[in-house]
C-alpha cells in the first residue's frame, strides 16, 4: 500500500516538475501588470493587447501557415517513404533507415547552415518556400518512424488478400493498408506540427526578409525584455494543442471501440 502511494507521489512530482513552468506562464498571463514575480490582480489586459498587436498576430499567422504546409508535405512524404521501405529488405533498407536518422540526430545548427549553403548554391530566394522546405527536410523522418511500426504490426497477408479479391493496388492501399496505419500517420503529423511551431534555429537561418514565426518574434522581444503578450499567446497555443491532442485521442478511442464491436458481432 505504501509502495503504491510512493509511486503515485513520485509520478505526480515528475509531472508537476514538467508542467509547473507552463502553469506559472498561464497564471501570469492574467496578471494586471508586467511583473512576473508579484501578483497584481486578475486582468485580461494582455489578451486584449495580443489581438491588437499586429507583429505578434502576423507571426502567429506565419507560424500556422508554415506549420500546416510543412506538416502536410512531410506527412505525405514520410508515409510514402515508410510504405516504400516496408517492402525492402537487406542493406538498402538498413542504409535508408540510417539516412533518415541523420536529421533527427544532427544538431539544428548543422542542418540550418547546410540548408543555407544549399539554397545559396541553388540561388533560391529566401522566403516562405525555403523555410517550408527546411521544415519538411527535418520533419519527414519523424513521420516515417511513426508510420513504420504500424506497418510492421500489420498482417502482411491483408494487402495480398485484397488483390486476390479483385482490388487494384490503389484500392488495396486505400481501403486496407491506410486504415491500419492511420493512427501512425496522425501521431506523426501531430509531432511534425508541434516541432514546426517549436523550431527556432532552422527557421531563423532560412527565413526571408520580413517573415517571422512565433519563435523568431519571441527571440527578438526577449532582447528587450519578455512582453506579457507572449504569455497570453503561449497560453492560447498550449490550450489549442491540448484540445487537438484530446480530440485525436478521443477519435482513436472511438475507432478502436467500433473495431471491437465489429469483432464481437462476427
Amino acid at each position: 500500500m505504501i509502495k503504491k502511494i510512493l509511486q503515485k507521489l513520485y509520478t505526480f512530482l515528475i509531472y508537476f516538475f514538467f508542467y509547473a513552468p507552463i502553469i506559472v506562464l498561464i497564471v501570469y498571463s492574467f496578471n494586471a501588470t508586467k511583473s512576473r514575480v508579484n501578483w497584481s490582480g486578475f486582468s485580461l489586459r494582455w489578451y486584449k493587447e495580443l489581438f491588437s498587436n499586429r507583429q505578434v498576430l502576423n507571426s502567429f499567422y506565419n507560424t500556422l501557415l508554415i506549420g500546416v504546409a510543412s506538416t502536410i508535405l512531410s506527412t505525405i512524404m514520410g508515409t510514402m517513404g515508410a510504405v516504400a521501405l516496408y517492402n525492402k529488405r537487406g542493406r538498402f533498407k538498413n542504409f535508408m533507415m540510417d539516412v533518415n536518422y541523420l536529421p533527427i540526430l544532427n544538431p539544428d545548427i548543422v542542418i540550418a547552415v547546410s540548408l543555407v549553403a544549399l539554397y545559396n548554391f541553388m540561388r533560391l530566394k529566401f522566403g516562405y518556400i525555403t523555410i517550408i522546405l527546411s521544415h519538411v527536410a527535418f520533419l519527414t523522418p519523424y513521420v516515417l518512424f511513426n508510420v513504420m511500426p504500424r506497418l510492421n504490426s500489420m498482417d502482411p497477408n491483408l494487402y495480398e488478400a485484397a488483390l486476390d479479391l479483385g482490388a487494384n493496388r490503389w484500392q488495396a492501399f486505400r481501403m486496407v493498408v491506410l486504415p491500419e496505419i492511420k493512427p501512425g500517420i496522425l501521431s506523426g503529423a501531430l509531432i511534425a506540427f508541434t516541432l514546426s511551431i517549436d523550431d527556432f534555429v532552422v527557421s531563423f537561418f532560412t527565413t526571408g526578409k520580413g517573415i517571422q514565426n512565433i519563435s523568431i518574434t519571441v527571440w527578438s522581444m526577449a532582447r528587450r525584455g519578455i512582453n506579457p503578450v507572449i504569455n497570453a499567446l503561449s497560453a492560447l497555443m498550449f490550450l489549442i494543442m491540448v484540445i487537438l491532442v484530446v480530440a485525436i485521442n478521443y477519435r482513436n478511442k472511438k475507432e478502436q471501440e467500433k473495431k471491437l464491436e465489429k469483432f464481437k458481432n462476427i
